[in-house]
């Protein structure tokens, strides 16, 4: 997408997903493939979008109007969408659109303070019917599973329950006539529409509703409240079956699964995504990302996690092949600048602008060291020794840095000398050696645990912003302020080559910059350093949308990323449009916010100022890097970027597996293959259909002479699935040497895979684990 994506509809046989940006432009993907079938403008912002059940229809706000699209195809054209009709009727913004279950209703609801009921064939003289009453912005409104009552619930708390009734049947007097006489004059008719059976309201003092969803077939309602508290209730009765605050914000969105179990939840304001079922009261899944920008980042001795470190003072640690967060540590006062790993054992460090060096616990997830100096200091930056018994910090205020035992937490010693306040920290590989950059336009090697305490002094033109060690602990790599990065000799002090990446780096032109990307007069270096793997590359990070990998032999440019082309983004543009300048400045930077958010937006601070509270005056966030650091494995590299974590890795996992295509999976076909004695492709099509009797009995009937080739030629994608199957099916089974057999012909055939996998199969092999103990047990004590 060109900027940040706002909605998103999904067909409902999940195979057609659009997504529209928050310029109203949209992408067709066909869901289970990954593929971009077209690009489409609504031109104009787009605030609802709905596929009808039948998913012949889209419907979407373009304003004021409801437009009606054909659902597109899976064959590429030149104009996927087709539009069917266009309807008026609201006078402002319509916010919500819901259709009835047999697609030939769909109710729309505005900020105009009204609900409409619009029918799809129908004909010339129709007027859709108006549904009025509400005192706000009506947020959603949907009709029941039976289709005998609509619920209407507004910005302000107000439910409302309509029924399709004549006035005095919904008064229960239903022996009145139909025809009254009022004063003499003509009879009116008192014919059946819908009208309010019920108001029920969401007690909230000052507190808005911010999101809402029904699930029709049990008649739940879920409000998302400008507090961070759900509500769940139960319609017609408006019975409250639960209550839960799970943010201090508001809950922006709100979706509730096709079988009615879970609810998901967004807040935007900390990032926050949750997911609940309600039934059990307990989470499916919670993540949460740093509230500002990540300022730092460190991978495990393993590659398997990485820590990171952010401006809102936490500390999280992420699982790098699924992407999530599993432990968030916030002990710190302050903006966390440091984060680093022991090199063996479960230990993480990280540095503060509180004054603190903290030491976590990973096994047990917790702080078990806080390191402090005399004087109150502000960290800027952290390094532990390879033995992990040393840990040190740099400060930026004293321009000294602090050497503590990780043992005792004793400060060891305090390192001064330098003369600006020190910008990074590196501790060579395999010696003893302490390498410092400081603002002094100096970096420093320091030998710590020598007896002679000698300082060598490596001399630059310009600040020194990072330094880093190569893997053989002979080379250091410094970068500095005018972007450049310096190569040194360690052993002999002098520099041996340099790289001039000022016009590598330098790219992207801010909305209010008044020169051209090229002549920017704003720092164009690299802020982050860090060797690959194997010491022949060098990879670098900074305020810019570029990270740059080079050769350090050739001192050659090997690759350049680009790390963010969204447009809601400073600085991802190389041109600005002209026609967003104004003489008052750029449009862009105006807070031109839709009607619904400017009481969120009623704040104190000065008109223009540009800090204040942040979160009231919108700012552009800036597309930039912060940290960069490459995988002790050598497979992937991490950037702590403003669009989040990004992992950037040579291993695809997505596997091409043929049995998808070629056969006909049924149990018969199944268990044909296994008469045949083909072993492997009957026991691959019985894990494909997933029937447990079939599994049971081709896994059985493979003899024991076939399962060393079977278990060498089966596809990494089976693994798990093999794997799991033996571990559970071991506890029942009195077959013991089979399985046992199974295991090591496996780990024997795919040992490499497994091991660099093993985030991915950490659950099942202690599946696997606990079952062979017990069989063990079992044969002992027997």
């Amino acid at each position: 997408m060109r900027k940040d994506i706002k909605l998103m509809a999904l067909s409902p046989n999940a195979t057609l997903l659009v997504t529209i940006d928050k310029d109203g432009r949209a992408l067709l993907i066909n869901l289970p493939r990954r593929v971009l079938i077209a690009h489409f403008n609504f031109k104009a912002p787009v605030k609802a979008i709905q596929f009808s059940p039948d998913g012949k229809w889209i419907a979407a706000s373009h304003e004021k109007y409801v437009e009606i699209w054909k659902t597109p195809g899976f064959n590429r054209e030149f104009a996927p969408f087709v539009k069917h009709k266009t309807i008026g009727g609201h006078y402002d913004d319509i916010l919500s659109i819901s259709w009835s279950p047999d697609s030939k209703y769909f109710l729309t609801s505005s900020s105009d303070m009204t609900a409409r009921l619009y029918r799809m064939d129908a004909p010339k003289d129709y007027i859709p019917q108006t549904l009025t009453g509400h005192r706000n912005s009506v947020l959603g409104a949907w009709f029941s599973d039976d289709m005998q009552n609509i619920y209407t619930i507004s910005k302000d708390g107000a439910l409302f329950h309509w029924q399709y009734r004549t006035r005095a049947a919904l008064m229960g007097d239903s022996d009145e006539e139909d025809e009254m006489e009022i004063d003499g004059e003509e009879k009116r008719i008192d014919k059946e529409q819908w009208r309010i059976a019920g108001k029920h309201y969401f007690n909230q003092n000052g507190i808005k509703v911010k999101s809402c969803a029904f699930f029709a077939p049990s008649n739940l309602l879920v409000v998302g409240l400008s507090n961070g508290v759900f509500g769940l209730y139960e319609v017609p009765s408006f019975v409250n079956i639960h209550t839960l605050s799970i943010s201090q914000h508001n809950i922006d969105t709100v979706t509730i699964n096709r079988t009615g179990e879970w609810l998901a939840f967004g807040s935007s304001t900390m990032g926050q995504l949750l997911v609940w079922e309600w039934q059990s009261e307990s989470y499916v899944l919670k993540q949460q990302g740093h509230y500002y920008n990540m300022t730092s980042l460190s991978y495990s001795a393993d590659g398997q996690t990485l820590a990171t470190g952010g401006e809102d003072g936490k500390v999280k640690v992420w699982n790098t092949t699924s992407g999530f967060c599993f432990v968030t540590f916030s002990d710190h006062k302050s903006n966390v600048m440091a984060v680093e790993f022991a090199k063996q054992g479960k230990v993480l460090f990280s540095a503060s602008l509180d004054g603190t060096v903290r030491a976590f616990d990973l096994v047990r997830y917790r702080n078990f060291r806080t390191f402090t100096s005399p004087n109150p200091v502000q960290f800027s930056s952290l390094v532990v020794d390879p033995s992990g018994e040393v840990v040190c910090a740099g400060t930026t205020d004293t321009f000294e840095i602090y050497v503590w035992s990780v043992q005792t937490g004793k400060l060891l010693d305090i390192l001064a000398g330098h003369t600006g306040p020190i910008s990074s920290l590196t501790f060579s590989p395999v010696g003893m050696i302490l390498v410092s950059g400081s603002w002094d336009y100096t970096a420093r090697s320091w030998d710590i645990f020598g007896r002679s305490k000698q300082v060598e002094s490596f001399q630059h033109q310009t600040e020194v912003l990072a330094v880093a060690f190569r893997p053989d602990g002979r080379e250091i790599a410094t970068s500095t302020l005018d972007g450049q990065i310096a190569f040194w000799d360690v052993e002999n002090g002098k520099q041996v080559g340099s790289i001039e990446g000022r016009k590598d780096i330098s790219g992207g032109r801010k909305v209010a910059d008044r020169t051209v990307a090229d002549n920017a007069a704003s720092g164009k270096c690299f802020n982050s350093l860090c060797y690959t793997a194997d010491g022949s590359s060098v990879i670098g990070g900074g305020n810019s949308k570029y990270i740059c990998i080079y050769d350090i032999t050739t001192r050659v440019l090997v690759k350049k990323f680009q790390i963010s082309h969204n447009l809601s983004l400073d600085g991802t543009q190389e041109q600005l449009n002209s026609k967003y300048m104004t003489e008052f400045g750029s449009k862009e930077m105006m807070d031109v916010e839709d009607s619904s958010d400017v009481e969120d937006r009623l704040d104190y601070t000065l008109p223009g100022a540009q800090s204040g509270d942040l979160s009231v005056r919108k700012t552009r966030p800036e597309a930039r890097s912060m940290a960069v650091r490459f995988s002790p494995t050598g497979r992937a590299w991490a950037a702590a970027t403003t669009d989040g974590l990004l992992i950037y890795s040579l291993d695809d996992t997505i596997l091409f597996d043929p049995f998808d295509l070629e056969i006909d999976i049924t149990p018969e076909t199944v268990l044909e293959a296994l008469e045949e004695k083909e072993y492997l492709r009957s026991l691959c099509m019985a894990f494909r259909l997933n029937e447990k009797s079939i599994l049971h009995k081709v896994f059985e009937a493979i003899p024991p002479g076939s399962i060393d080739i079977v278990a060498q030629t089966i596809s990494e994608k089976y693994l798990d699935k093999l794997l799991q199957f033996i571990g559970v099916h071991m506890e029942h089974s009195p077959h013991i040497e089979f399985h046992l057999m199974w295991v090591v012909s496996v780990m024997t055939a795919h040992g490499r895979y497994l091991k660099e996998h093993r985030g991915e199969f950490q659950s099942t092999f202690r599946t696997l684990h606990k079952s062979i103990n017990r069989v063990r047990d079992d044969i002992s004590n027997l």
